[in-house]
């Protein structure tokens, strides 16, 4: 049965005071929760993942870094390694999302490195990827999607398809308000889905989470996840409020809670 993640991506927000009060809200209410095969999930900013590490401690949510250095350790200012994550005991980091592509100039082969890194320290890593608006009115969606997971994991040995997390994040969805319709979004999932079944087997692509990714609250997450290849939601905005975090939780668990 596939885990199905409501993942909040706080990107840069929220101060130290602000991630102790959020996770001290929320983590008695998802401990309320029956949330079956849910896994509820934050990343925080650089300097509070501690904070939030230990007002989670013990509870259901998790979480995770929003990028990682593909270097092990040394002259590298500014960056943290796997290692570090590692040591902090985070089960959890994001690699390549698009604002790191976008504004850092991160390719394919560089995400590729940064999971080999992570896995290294048994961390999991949740690989986003995604097309501009561009390219899908040049119709070049599937095109891209499948270049980028033939970049991101050429070499990458998949046995069980829990190893990773695939993230599809159209870029033209992102803090747009914009979003993909439910269709849409499915059309991605399943040519992902199955691009993992050609490459790696069916066990990888059962088992595999797919998350989306752009604009999703909590007003149209029911209806997102009601295609067959959707397993979640990496989200932004919506994440940072704590009702909206829970609202979506809840919505997850009595969608799809239950079904693989």
């Amino acid at each position: 049965m596939r885990k199905l993640y409501i993942a909040g991506n706080w990107k840069m927000n929220k101060g130290l005071m602000e991630t102790r009060v959020f996770v001290q809200r929320v983590v008695p209410e998802i401990n309320k929760q029956d949330l079956g095969n849910v896994i509820p999930l934050i990343a925080p900013a650089y300097p509070f993942l501690e904070e939030a590490l230990r007002e989670s401690f013990s509870s259901a949510l998790q979480v995770a870094a929003q990028d990682v250095s593909y270097h092990s350790e040394g002259a590298y200012t500014g960056e943290v390694s796997a290692q570090m994550l590692a040591s902090m005991e985070l089960k959890y980091c994001i690699v390549g999302h698009s604002e790191r592509r976008q504004y850092h100039n991160e390719t394919d082969a560089m995400v590729k490195a940064r999971m080999l890194k992570l896995f290294e320290h048994n961390i999991t890593p949740i690989v986003c990827i995604g097309e501009t608006l561009a390219q899908r009115e040049e119709g070049k969606t599937e095109e891209v999607i499948i270049n980028q997971l033939n970049g991101c994991l050429e070499g990458i040995k998949l046995i069980k398809g829990t190893e990773i997390i695939i993230a599809y994040e159209p870029v033209w969805a992102i803090g747009t308000g914009e979003n993909a319709t439910p269709w849409q979004a499915q059309e991605v999932h399943k040519l992902i889905r199955n691009w993992l079944k050609n490459n790696y087997g069916e066990t990888v692509a059962n088992e595999l989470s797919i998350l989306y990714g752009g604009s999703i609250k909590p007003a149209n997450l029911k209806e997102l996840l009601e295609g067959e290849d959707i397993d979640g939601g990496l989200i932004g905005g919506a994440s940072l409020k704590e009702e909206d975090f829970l609202e979506m939780v809840k919505i997850a668990v009595a969608s799809k809670g239950e079904k693989c």
